[in-house]
């Protein structure tokens, strides 16, 4: 039966016809779309859109779409849950008296630049309040976590344990540990322990994520810290009612312990599919592990993680050309994008659906790497929400000039590189840090939430916001017939409570989703009755 949508405000993405007042659809595509005046009368049930804005369901081309699932469970660190440590501790305290005697403590998105001490909590901290259970609390960047004295020594951890190779256990000036690792190759020591959740159980967290992805306008998402098991979770998850159209991307460690994937889940026009492999160049800017040059700010040695090499990505390019994939590498600091840039640009492309390089985040590239990535059809993935949530880390470890030089979105566009926005949620310090309109309200106003000026030479218009939030993001992706209200396309959109492109710019955030569809079934509705 055909749905025919009458009285819309439609935004399309569609450069070719951005505009609309009517749309229908016909199992789960989209058959017609455009000014009702000029539709013959069709049959069909018909739903009135009040002359509310509508557009194409939001494409989340770098998240982390299991380990959001699993932070919903967690002890959430930030604002406004918690201002301090010692508020995060009395957290900790409430948990450890409502669970089983002996379950891991988890928390996530700590900052330090948002809390009343300024500093990371120490394990000594986390002794007092729990020395009974591992507690492990991760920094809103995800490349950091704190632990407490009891999961060191699970882990075989002491004063005499040398860093592993890319990554960081730190010690206080007496040698001590403090409990603070750094990136996953200290982090894991610890992590891996951790006894794992049946499959029911994440098929339900995932079940009840899509939920609240819904609620956000998220139709499609990504998995960018895939391993083997996660095609068959996500496609497990689909049926108890996880609904996001999702691309998986495989850790290339996992790959090389088992490079064997089936055909059939590299299948793009399937829901769910492996779309590449990825790799980490360096790590996070607010956690110091960013392999920068100049150095941070204070400092002239401290230049961050150096985590993979040249020989690893061209080995990721040689398989994923062979297997028909993207490669995608994390790189935030001005050496890793310069090395990863410089890699991807010295191979020819193999895809033809889209990229077959995905540099992630590209947080200070300069000039000449986007003329790189121009040349070279290398897609960047800047997060916005990054400088507008964590402006007090960027401000203290880069400075004001060089912070208002990172994420050069609009010199992207310029340059006609592959670009789309993204969140990378749940790796930042906001409470929901899911929410694509405070990525949208970011890249238009180059504002941080406290109001510091972040470059606003470098702003976009929201309609060019948008469409990097659902076309362009769709494209990077692979994502076929997805990202534009356009004949042939995926019924994915949503319909909102005010006029994005209307209202001013400093409430973009504030905007939520009244209605969103999927393959044209309304799978969430604010206030339902």
């Amino acid at each position: 039966m055909k749905t025919i949508f009458i009285n819309g405000r439609f935004f399309t993405s569609n450069p070719y016809q951005p505009y609309a007042d009517t749309m229908i659809v016909e199992k789960g595509k989209i058959t017609w779309i455009g000014e009702g005046s000029c539709l013959e009368t069709t049959e069909g049930n018909v739903m009135n859109l009040q002359g509310k804005r509508v557009l194409p369901g939001f494409v989340d081309a770098h998240m982390h779409a299991f380990m959001l699932a699993e932070t919903l469970t967690q002890i959430a660190c930030t604002p406004p849950e918690v201002n301090s440590i010692a508020e995060m501790l009395c957290k900790i305290s409430q948990r450890r008296a409502e669970q089983k005697e002996y379950q891991w403590i988890l928390g996530w998105g700590f900052d330090e630049g948002k809390v009343k001490e300024k500093r990371l909590p120490t394990r000594w901290e986390l002794d007092r309040i729990c020395p009974d259970v591992p507690v492990v609390i991760t920094r809103s960047c995800a490349h950091v976590c704190i632990v407490n004295s009891l999961a060191l020594e699970l882990a075989g951890i002491d004063n005499n344990t040398p860093n592993p190779d890319g990554g960081t256990i730190d010690r206080n000036k007496d040698g001590e540990l403090t409990g603070v690792l750094r990136e996953d190759a200290a982090m894991s020591l610890v992590t891996a322990l951790k006894p794992p959740a049946s499959f029911e159980h994440n098929c339900k967290l995932m079940a009840d994520l899509s939920v609240e992805l819904s609620r956000y306008g998220i139709t499609s998402v990504t998995e960018m810290m895939s391993s083997h098991g996660f095609y068959e979770l996500f496609h497990a998850a689909r049926q108890k009612g996880f609904r996001q159209k999702t691309v998986l991307y495989y850790l290339w460690d996992a790959i090389v312990k088992n490079p064997e994937m089936p055909a059939v889940y590299l299948d793009t026009d399937q829901p769910i599919f492996i779309g590449g492999v990825k790799l980490f160049a360096d790590g996070s800017i607010t956690g110091k592990t960013a392999w920068v040059s100049p150095s941070y700010l204070g400092s002239n040695e401290e230049f961050g993680l150096s985590i993979t090499s040249r020989e690893a990505m061209n080995d990721a390019c040689s398989y994923a050309s062979k297997m028909g994939l993207q490669v995608s590498v994390h790189a935030m600091g001005e050496q890793a994008i310069q090395l990863t840039a410089s890699v991807f640009s010295e191979k020819n492309s193999w895809l033809k659906n889209g990229p077959s390089f995905r540099l992630e985040h590209a947080s200070l590239s300069s000039q000449e790497v986007l003329k790189l990535a121009s040349s070279s059809n290398i897609a960047l993935l800047p997060q916005p929400i990054f400088f507008y949530a964590e402006i007090e880390g960027y401000l203290s470890n880069l400075g004001i000039e060089r912070t208002r030089l990172s994420y050069p979105i609009k010199s992207m566009l310029e340059k006609k590189v592959p670009v789309c926005l993204s969140s990378d949620a749940p790796a930042t310090a906001w409470a929901v840090p899911h929410n694509p309109f405070v990525g949208l309200k970011a890249a238009v106003t180059r504002k941080a939430y406290d109001g510091t000026d972040i470059g606003k030479e470098e702003r976009i218009n929201i309609e060019e916001a948008i469409i990097l939030y659902t076309k362009s993001a769709a494209e990077i992706c692979r994502l076929p017939s997805t990202g534009m209200l356009a004949p042939g396309y995926c019924a994915d959109f949503i319909v909102l409570d005010r006029d994005i492109l209307e209202v001013p710019e400093d409430e973009i955030d504030l905007l939520s989703v009244d209605e969103t569809f999927i393959d044209g079934e309304m799978v969430y509705q604010h206030r339902k009755v």
